[in-house]
Parts: structure tokens; C-alpha cells; sequence
């Protein structure tokens, strides 16, 4: 005969999985030196090649604007760039005009709610000495302790803009693949610093994750809203962090009725966006599975919190 506790005691429920951010920061943890509970995270994105419609730059800067970033660091060697390709620009500051050269800056920010601290990089991707300029950059990421890199870009690809814009993650470290639920690289032919970033931080030992999103390649100038937006929902999963969508969100959906009108305009185009819709709507989506569910209620839950304040532009060396 059972007791009262045994009839009415629940089943043992399975222990709930800690989302992405959590995985990649235990990760790090234990696959680091020990000597931090809080492990350090740089990310870069670059204008040029790797940033088609700027979305990969933008969403980086959105991070810097969410964390109140401050910049501590540049690289401006003049042997990294080609003045007649990536030019220098004139701004005026009160009664005084400036000369602004080509850089690679680096910003700190420490999200309070994260379970990481993060180096944000940002700058043109340079025209010359890419080992010299990739060397240089790790040197500063052990300089500055840094645990993995996530390295974010763009690019021009056959996807429609009526639909959901693919982003997606990848790493060739075989470790973060099962942790983080990922798969491997599998892109060949010609690459740009983000690859070469990835594969040589990989091959000194650096835990490494590239997230690249599509742009459809009709409407390839920047802006691109809608990749940018797509951009920053993986980087919040990945990073733990809270970040502004609401005008993201709106401008990618002005940026999608403006290119309806476009594509209304011309039968061509027309007749191709229906093409890709349809080779879109036929192909393996991803569905509303338990995990994408529960990421999306995780981002729901930090956008409730209060915002930490502006992409700050002071502080460090310059």
C-alpha cells in the first residue's frame, strides 16, 4: 500500500539546460587557466569585404552602445592601409578640423547581467600585411587576457528579404561544436580577415566562433536592418547580453516594404524574389523547437531589464 508522499510526489523532472551563453562561459572556464570566474570575450567585425551591407559592423556597435563601451586601445599603423582605397576623413570639432585615419579600435565593456566581459573590435578590414595585422591583434587579445573570439560578419548570398534572414554559427574547435550546439565551417575559396582571424586564432589554441549572417544580394548596400537585426538576436544568445532591437526592428521592416515597392517596379526582380521565396519555403527551416522557444523567452526576460547606458567613446589609450 503506497503512503500519501508516494502518491503524490511528482515525478524527477529533468534539469533544465543553461542556455547558450551559460555553455560558452562554462566552457571557457574550464578549459581556461582558472584564475578568473569571469572570462573574457572579443569581439570584431570590419567594414569592406566581410560586411556586406554594413550589418556586421552595426551589430557590433549596437553591443558598444548597449554596454557603454569604452575604448582602450587602437591599431593605426599606416603600413596596414591604402589611403587611395580606405581614405582618410576631415571632421571639424567646434572651430578646429581634425584629420581622422583608418584604425582598428578596441573598446572594453562589462555588461553587468553577463556572465562575461567583452573587447569589442571594430575597424577596416586592412589592405596589406595580413599576418602582421592578425599577429598584432592576438597579441593585444593575450595582452588583454582574452578567454575566445567571435569573429561576426555579412555577405551577399542568394536569400530572399521577404524572409527570415539566416544567421549562423560555426567554429572549427570540436569542443565548443557539442557545447554550444554548432557545427563546423565548411565554406572554400577565397576568404577575408574575419577567416583568417578565425582559423589562426583556432590554430594558437584560442577557442574561436564565427557568426556570419545573409544579405540578399539584390539589395546589397548598406544599410541591411534586417541582417543586422538577425546579427544581434544570435549575438545576445551566444553573449548573454541585453541589447536594443525596438528600431532595429522597425527599420528592417520599413527597409522590407521599401524593397516590396522596389520589386513591384521591375518584373524581373519581381519574378526572381519568387523564386527564392519559393526555393526558401521548400528547403529545411528551422522550426519552432523547444530550444528556439526557450532563447527567444531568454531574450524576452533581459529586454525587461533596465537598460546599461551609451556607446561611450572616452577613457584609455588613444
Amino acid at each position: 500500500m503506497r503512503t500519501v508522499d508516494e502518491t503524490t510526489q511528482p515525478p524527477d523532472q529533468p534539469a533544465e539546460e543553461p542556455g547558450r551563453a551559460a555553455r560558452f562561459a562554462a566552457h571557457l572556464r574550464e578549459v581556461g587557466d582558472g584564475t578568473t570566474a569571469r572570462p573574457t570575450v572579443m569581439v570584431l567585425a570590419f567594414e569592406g569585404w566581410n560586411d556586406a551591407g554594413g550589418a556586421a559592423s552595426a551589430a557590433v556597435r549596437s553591443i558598444g552602445s548597449a554596454a557603454d563601451a569604452e575604448l582602450v586601445e587602437r591599431l593605426e599603423d599606416e603600413d596596414y592601409y591604402d589611403y587611395q582605397f580606405t581614405r582618410p576623413k576631415v571632421r571639424r570639432t567646434g572651430s578646429h578640423r581634425e584629420i581622422i585615419w583608418p584604425s582598428t579600435r578596441i573598446f572594453r565593456a562589462r555588461p553587468r547581467r553577463a556572465e562575461m566581459d567583452l573587447l569589442l573590435v571594430h575597424g577596416v578590414e586592412p589592405s596589406f600585411r595580413w599576418q602582421g595585422f592578425t599577429a598584432d591583434l592576438l597579441t593585444r587579445a593575450a595582452e588583454h587576457h582574452v578567454d575566445a573570439i567571435v569573429l561576426v560578419g555579412s555577405l551577399l548570398a542568394d536569400v530572399p528579404h521577404t524572409r527570415p534572414i539566416p544567421a549562423a554559427l560555426s567554429t572549427e574547435d570540436e569542443q565548443l561544436q557539442d557545447r554550444l550546439d554548432v557545427d563546423e565551417p565548411t565554406y572554400e575559396g577565397p576568404t577575408g580577415i574575419v577567416g583568417v582571424l578565425s582559423h589562426t586564432a583556432f590554430q594558437a589554441g584560442i577557442p574561436a566562433v564565427s557568426l556570419w549572417s545573409a544579405v540578399p544580394h539584390y539589395v546589397g548596400q548598406a544599410p541591411s536592418p534586417k541582417a543586422q537585426l538577425a546579427l544581434m538576436r544570435e549575438l545576445e544568445d551566444l553573449l548573454g547580453i541585453s541589447l536594443d532591437v525596438e528600431d532595429v526592428a522597425e527599420d528592417a521592416a520599413a527597409w522590407e516594404r521599401g524593397v516590396d515597392d522596389l520589386a513591384q517596379e521591375d518584373e524581373e526582380i519581381a519574378e526572381y524574389v519568387k523564386r527564392l521565396e519559393e526555393a526558401t519555403d521548400t528547403s529545411d527551416l528551422p522550426e519552432a523547437s523547444g530550444e528556439a522557444i526557450a532563447r527567444e523567452f531568454e531574450r524576452y526576460l533581459r529586454r525587461r531589464r533596465p537598460p546599461e547606458g551609451g556607446f561611450g567613446s572616452g577613457g584609455g589609450r588613444g
